[in-house]
């Protein structure tokens, strides 16, 4: 159990680290072109930028389920890397099917995986509230002026 637990702590730190640079380079790349985001014609743009944001933060994700996924393979948890990857995006999203599981001695990572996909599907969804926010804001106050 302390193994799992260890190894977990390990995996969650590491798709942190990744889901937070995603969300970094996100940051800085909007910094650098966010002028054009208010430029007249914006509806568009505002379209682009969500959907640009939105794929970048699944990126991200999908950085973490593989993660999970050759994390599975590593410990012996799978012999084979689809269903590896299949659990691991069943566990990251919560969905769990059931139809494949964990053998009992690595059991707890799933649940690891669960509260790690949880966690950083909230960061996300935050990021792109605030995101929106502040561009729909900096639009306004452009046509105002």
């Amino acid at each position: 159990m302390i193994l799992q637990l260890f190894i977990g702590s390990l995996v969650v730190s590491l798709t942190i680290t990744v889901q937070a640079t995603f969300i970094g380079l996100a940051i800085a790349g909007l910094n650098r072109i966010g002028s054009w985001f208010v430029a007249p014609q914006r509806n568009h743009k505002t379209v682009i930028a969500t959907i640009a944001v939105t794929l970048w933060l699944l990126a991200g994700h999908s950085v973490g389920v593989w993660l999970w996924a050759l994390t599975y393979l590593a410990v012996g948890a799978f012999d084979t890397l689809e269903p590896a990857l299949y659990f691991s995006v069943v566990s990251f999203t919560t969905l769990g099917f059931g139809d494949i599981t964990l053998p009992v001695q690595w059991r707890i990572l799933s649940g690891l995986s669960a509260a790690n996909g949880l966690i950083l599907f909230g960061l996300s969804t935050a990021f792109l509230i605030e995101f929106l926010t502040r561009l729909r804001r900096a639009q306004e106050e452009k046509k105002y002026a």
